[in-house]
């Protein structure tokens, strides 16, 4: 059973999976610091519309919750304080967010956002929590060593530091314990993990050492991976662990070469083919999503027709598409741009390539089984990252083994065979 925890904030979290692991510690510390009729809002800058959304979220929960304390905090935050000063009664950078004597009641400075580039500690890690949630997201590393052109996260987020293994371990001990199924890695750049620590321990090394010291974990699943950076060990894992999901992300970017050395990317387009090929060599069933740009500087006809054949040529399943977005200070915001309306016609044009290749992937699961964790009564994820509906509720938190029936849209439609118990 999990420990009951105080009853914490309103906690609207903004972007990627980081976020989402992060917004539960702030839940955390606000909730155990007695931080009441509150609201958190973590920002998210990766691109101007996220940017944009941020605003409009803090602006419309003020107007809604006039009464409410509200906070402001994380990477559009840490960016750009000033800007957001005025949207909430305390804002709070990518650096202090993270610390239980931010969120006291009271407290002197209404607005914390040191220079993240000096950070060198990790994280504070939210042991128990992720409210209403059947798997939990574990933050092993934050930051990124490498300056793509066109990212601003960098700056918002630091240079790399990763979690030492053993708290690692520690974390994943509770949250087994507390009943979860599931658990994500996650940071800004998991493939960058161990750099820094002593000995450089890899990802792989470290997901090793973390599946034989928790044999209870059921299920890890890996965020998105950098296919430069992937290291031996994690290919023998998905080769050899079964409890490592066959979903795999990949930080892709753009299937042009032209492309990706203007972004300054440090694979090529036949490595994220590679990738993919060697991954299916090891283990089949694998499937492969992408983050994609569309629209970067310079992109021609032509170069955005490599982008799109990537889908095809490297199986890519799960997209997440990106019209490119000008940020100030980046090198990509100097080069020449092209057309607003060519963006987001070549964005739409991957979504639907995108959508046609995900339809087709579901649809051959039709009449096969699968394991489903369940994070609604009516809806839950396979292992492979499709989203499963059932027409009789389950109890949200187990695993259940369904039988696929149809699939329909962006989902598969199944019936229960099993229902596991859970731990």
């Amino acid at each position: 059973m999990t420990t009951p925890r105080p009853a914490g904030p309103k906690v609207v979290s903004l972007g990627c999976r980081l976020n989402t692991y992060e917004s539960e510690v702030m839940r955390d510390h606000a909730a155990t610091q007695g931080l009441g009729n509150a609201i958190i809002v973590n920002t998210c800058a990766v691109t101007k519309e996220a940017e944009r959304q941020s605003v409009q979220t803090l602006r419309r929960l003020r107007r809604e919750n006039p009464d409410a304390h509200i906070v402001a905090a994380g990477c559009a935050v840490q960016l750009d304080p000033a800007r957001y000063a005025p949207l909430a009664d305390r804002v709070l950078g990518n650096e202090h967010k993270m610390k239980h004597a931010s969120f006291a009641p009271e407290i002197e400075a209404p607005i914390l956002v040191s220079d993240i580039m000096d950070v060198r500690e990790t994280a504070e890690h939210l042991v128990e929590g992720f409210e209403g949630r059947a798997r939990a997201f574990v933050q092993v590393q934050q930051g990124c060593d490498h300056r793509c052109t066109f990212c601003i996260i960098p700056f918002a987020r630091g240079n790399n530091r990763s979690v030492p293994m053993g708290r690692i371990v520690t974390e994943i001990r509770a949250l087994v314990a507390s009943g979860y199924q599931e658990v994500v890695i996650t940071g800004v750049d998991i493939t960058g993990y161990g750099s820094d620590l002593p000995g450089n321990p890899t990802l792989g090394q470290m997901v090793r050492r973390l599946l034989a010291a928790v044999p209870e974990l059921p299920r890890l699943r890996l965020s998105s991976l950098d296919p430069a950076e992937v290291d031996e060990d994690i290919f023998r894992l998905i080769a050899e662990e079964p409890r490592l999901m066959p979903h795999f992300h990949i930080s892709a970017q753009a299937g042009d070469d032209m492309i990706l050395k203007r972004m300054k990317r440090r694979h090529a387009r036949a490595d994220i083919v590679r990738f993919a090929e060697r991954v299916r060599g090891l283990r089949a069933d694998a499937v492969f999503g992408a983050d994609l740009i569309a629209g970067f500087p310079t992109e021609t006809d032509e170069m955005f027709a490599n982008t799109a054949a990537l889908i095809g040529d490297a199986g890519l399943t799960h997209l997440h598409v990106f019209p490119y977005s000008i940020r100030p200070g980046t090198p990509a915001a100097k080069m020449p741009q092209v057309h607003g309306a060519t963006v987001k016609a070549r964005a739409a044009r991957l979504r639907e390539l995108g959508r046609a290749a995900f339809a087709k992937l579901a649809d051959g699961f039709v009449g096969t089984t699968a394991d489903v964790l369940m994070e609604k009564p009516d809806i839950g994820h396979s292992a492979h990252f499709l989203p499963v509906a059932f027409d009789a509720p389950q109890i949200a938190g187990r695993v259940v083994r369904a039988r696929i029936t149809q699939a329909t849209g962006d989902r598969l439609q199944a019936h229960v065979i099993e229902a596991q118990a859970r731990a």
